[in-house]
C-alpha cells in the first residue's frame, strides 16, 4: 500500500511540474484520525517552491489520480497529506492472512544471500550474566528475522581461550584446587570469585588428587574450566531457545597466519609502520579516529584490533554478503579500528552492520541490584530465566531499542497479570484460540464465503488496519535491525483487540456477522502467533 500511495503522489507531482528527487516518506501516522498514512512530501518541497506547504499540499491532493483503495485525502497542518483507506481494503486483509496462513508476512527480499550474525562471544571465564542475556536473546531475534524475510543466516560466536583472563582463569580454579586439600592462605582478590570456580576446582582434585598441588601453571586448570564453562554457557543459550551454527576460536586465527599475513599486508601497501618497537596501523587515514597499536613491544603479542581484523577478513573469505557485529556499549571506540583495517585492506565495509546495545540495569522493589562480575555478585542468565521464565525474559531483554539503557523490572517480570506485557500477549493469543475452539463445537465454518463487509464498526477497522500493519512492521525491523518495533507493534496488535472484544461480541444469534469476526480473529490469531514466533516467544492456546 505504501508503494501505491508513493505511484499516486509521483503521478501528482508530474500533473503539477513538481520536481523532488528523494524518496517520498510515507508512513503510519501516530493517531488513527489522521488517517492511515501520511505523507510530508509538501512540507519537503516547500523550500525548493518557494510556497507555503499548506499551498502545496493542496495543489498534490487535486492532481491525485482516481482509485479505489483510497477513501480520501485530506490536508493537515502545518502541510501533512493524510490518505484514508476504503473499508474493502482494510476487509481484504482477512482474505489475504488466511489464505497464506502462518507464513503471512513473510517476504523475499534476502533472495538467499548469506548473512553471518556474530554475539555474545564472551570468553569462557564465567557463566552468562543478564547483560550478554540482552546481546544474545538480540543476536537471536535479528537472526529468525532476517530468516523470515529469505536470507540465509549463520549465527557466530567468537570467543578466545587464550591471554590473560584465561591465565587468571586458571589461576583461580587452582587456587581454590589447593583450598579443597587443605591449603588455608588467602584467595588472590583480583582472582574469579563465583561458586563455580570451586565446582570446576573439586573436578580436577576428582580427576587428580593431589598430584598438581604444586603446579599452578599446569594447563589442566585453564582446560578443565574452559570447558566446563563453554558447556554451561552453551546449555544457557539452549534455555533460551537459541543455538550457534558455529564457535569461532580467535587462537585459529595465529596457528593459521591470518594474523600474520594481516600485518604482512597492512605494511605492503603502507598502512602500518614500527615505532617505539610496536607495529602501528594508520588507521586515522581510512576512516579511524587515530593511528593504533597492533603488536606491542613491550610484551611481544597483539592488541585486540589485528585479531579482530583478521577475524573479520575471514568473514570475507567465506563469502557472507552482509555481517552484522552486536556489541556491548563498551565497544563503543573501537570497532571503527576494526572496520578501518578492512578498509585499508580493501574490502566493502558497507557489508558490515554493527550494532551497539546499551547495558542492562536489574530492578527490584524499585531498586538497582548491584553487581561485580569479578566478585560473582551478579545475576547469572540462567538465575535469571529460573526467576522470570524463558518467555519474559526474552521480551523483556527485546521492549526498549538496542540504543536504550534498559531497566530490567523483575518484580513486573514476575507478574502475571495484564501489566506484564509478555502476559498481555499470551493472553490475547490465548483467548483467540478460545474463541475458536467455541466455535469448533458449535459447528461454525467461517474461513469460506464471509461477507466481510460486516465488519464496519471502528473498532473493527481500526483492528484491521493493525493487521494489515505487520509486514510494514517487518520490513521497518529489517531496514532498522531493532526487534524493538515488532514488541510495539504486537502490544498494539493486542490492544486493538482486546478493545474490539470488549465492545463487540464474536459468537452472536446472527449468524453471517458471527463468521465474518471469526474469520477476522483467527487473521489476528495468525498475525499474533507469527510475530510470537519470530520474537522466539511461545503463543500458548490455554492460559
Amino acid at each position: 500500500m505504501i508503494d501505491h500511495i508513493r505511484g499516486l503522489l509521483i503521478s501528482a507531482l508530474a500533473r503539477n511540474g513538481f520536481t523532488y528527487n528523494d524518496s517520498i516518506q510515507v508512513e503510519r501516522p501516530k493517531q488513527e484520525s489522521f488517517g492511515h498514512y501520511t505523507t510530508n512530501l509538501a512540507l519537503a518541497l516547500a523550500k525548493t517552491l518557494r510556497q507555503p506547504p499548506l499551498e502545496i499540499a493542496q495543489k498534490i491532493i487535486k492532481a491525485l489520480p482516481e482509485t479505489e483503495l483510497i477513501e480520501r485525502a485530506e490536508v493537515k497542518a502545518p502541510g501533512f497529506i493524510n490518505f484514508f483507506l476504503c473499508p474493502k481494503v482494510l476487509q481484504k486483509a482477512v482474505t489475504e492472512v488466511l489464505s497464506i496462513g502462518a507464513d503471512y508476512g513473510r517476504l523475499n527480499v534476502g533472495k538467499n544471500q548469506r548473512v553471518q550474525v556474530e554475539f555474545v562471544s564472551a570468553n569462557p571465564t564465567g557463566p552468562l550474566t543478564v547483560g550478554h542475556g540482552r546481546q544474545a536473546v538480540l543476536g537471536d531475534t535479528l537472526a529468525r528475522i532476517l530468516e523470515w524475510v529469505g536470507y540465509q543466516v549463520d549465527r557466530e560466536y567468537y570467543y578466545n581461550d587464550a591471554g590473560r583472563q584465561m591465565r587468571i582463569l586458571g589461576h583461580s580454579v587452582y587456587w581454590r584446587y589447593r583450598q579443597l586439600l587443605g591449603w588455608t592462605g588467602e584467595f588472590p582478590e583480583d582472582h574469579y570469585q563465583g561458586e563455580y570456580i570451586v565446582e570446576i576446582a573439586r573436578k580436577v582434585m576428582q580427576e587428580h588428587g593431589d598430584a598438581l598441588q604444586e603446579d599452578p601453571e599446569n594447563k589442566v586448570f585453564r582446560i578443565v574450566a574452559e570447558e566446563a564453562i563453554f558447556e554451561d554457557i552453551k546449555n544457557t543459550l539452549k534455555r533460551l531457545d537459541i543455538v550457534f551454527d558455529y564457535f569461532y576460536n580467535e587462537k585459529s586465527l595465529y596457528e593459521n597466519g591470518q594474523v600474520n599475513d594481516v600485518l604482512t599486508r597492512l605494511k605492503a601497501i603502507g598502512a602500518s609502520y614500527e615505532k617505539d618497537g610496536a607495529i602501528w596501523f594508520r588507521a586515522g587515514q581510512y576512516g579511524g579516529s587515530d593511528d593504533r597499536v597492533l603488536w606491542k613491544s613491550v610484551v611481544d603479542e597483539a592488541t585486540y584490533r589485528l585479531p579482530d581484523i583478521a577475524y573479520h577478513v575471514t568473514k570475507f573469505e567465506r563469502g557472507y554478503d552482509l555481517v552484522i557485529d552486536i556489541f556491548g556499549a563498551d565497544h563503543h571506540a573501537t570497532y571503527p579500528d576494526v572496520l578501518a583495517g578492512l578498509q585499508a585492506l580493501g574490502y566493502d565495509t558497507a557489508r558490515v552492520r554493527t550494532l551497539i546495545h546499551q547495558f542492562v540495569t536489574l530492578i527490584r522493589s524499585g531498586e538497582k541490584v548491584k553487581m561485580s562480575t569479578r566478585k560473582a555478585t551478579y545475576i547469572t542468565l540462567d538465575e535469571l530465566i529460573d526467576d522470570v521464565g524463558r518467555d519474559v525474559a526474552r521480551y523483556f531483554f527485546l521492549m526498549r531499542g538496542m540504543k536504550s539503557h534498559l531497566n530490567f523490572d523483575l518484580d513486573l517480570a514476575k507478574t502475571e497479570s495484564e501489566e506484564n506485557p509478555v502476559f498481555y500477549l499470551q493472553y490475547a493469543h490465548a483467548r483467540i484460540c478460545s474463541i475458536l475452539r467455541n466455535a469448533a463445537l458449535k459447528k461454525l465454518n467461517y474461513e469460506r464465503d464471509c461477507d466481510l463487509t460486516l465488519l464496519k464498526e471502528e473498532e473493527t477497522l481500526s483492528l484491521l488496519n493493525t493487521i494489515m500493519e505487520f509486514r510494514e512492521i517487518i520490513v521497518i525491523c529489517l531496514s532498522t535491525l531493532e526487534p524493538q518495533h515488532l514488541t510495539t507493534y504486537l502490544q498494539k496488535i493486542a490492544t486493538t483487540f482486546h478493545k474490539f472484544y470488549t465492545i463487540h461480541r464474536v459468537i452472536s444469534d446472527d449468524q453471517e456477522l458471527t463468521r465474518a469476526r471469526l474469520a477476522l480473529v483467527k487473521a489476528v490469531q495468525i498475525v499474533l502467533a507469527n510475530g510470537l514466533t519470530l520474537l522466539g516467544i511461545t503463543a500458548p492456546q490455554r492460559m
